[in-house]
């Protein structure tokens, strides 16, 4: 029997116990989904035969924990990101040197999200600025939910490492940008 076979095997004995243990932490069944068939999409990208210490059942819910905590600590972030953004928009930072850091970094990255492929790109958008699911981008685009998994991780390690040098610049501009009310 081959890797594929192996692979599907598992996942059809454990999906359901996944499923569940992953929505028992973020209570959305639709997320808890996603979150299941990212850590499979991620031991199908890694291609070569898993370092496994513990047992198999451990290690695919402690990669289910682990998917479902960053998520929820993205989704943090992302919030206090909103929030900034909320409690900026239309007014001025308190200096002309924070004004100046915000522009670079909404310059690059836009620079970062055009230079992705069209499809990445597209499929990156969908998803982070409509907030569509895996599931409704592929239906929309016409593509199999797997494409949509295997084009958003792309993008988001393309753009985390374009991104790197920014990220101090974001969290000072988080931390110390007080907003004039």
């Amino acid at each position: 029997m081959d890797k594929d076979h192996d692979l599907d095997r598992v996942y059809l004995e454990h999906y359901d116990a996944l499923y569940r243990y992953a929505y028992t932490m973020l209570n959305d069944e639709i997320l808890a989904e996603e979150m299941v068939h990212q850590v499979f999409l991620k031991i199908l990208e890694k291609g070569g035969p898993l370092a496994i210490h513990t047992s198999l059942k451990a290690y695919l819910y402690r990669s289910v924990n682990n998917e479902c905590l960053n998520y929820l600590k993205h989704q943090k972030v992302r919030n206090a990101f909103a929030l900034f953004n909320a409690r900026t928009a239309g007014r001025q930072t308190e200096t002309p040197a924070a004004a100046l850091q915000l522009r670079e970094l909404e310059q690059q990255l836009r620079k970062a999200i055009n230079g992705l492929p069209e499809q990445c790109r597209t499929i990156f958008q969908l998803s982070r600025f409509e907030e569509l699911k895996y599931a409704e981008i592929a239906t929309q685009l016409n593509l199999s939910v797997k494409t949509v998994e295997t084009q958003m991780s792309r993008a988001l390690k393309k753009l985390r490492t374009q991104l790197a040098d920014y990220l101090p610049l974001i969290l000072w501009l988080l931390m110390n940008v007080n907003i004039r009310l």
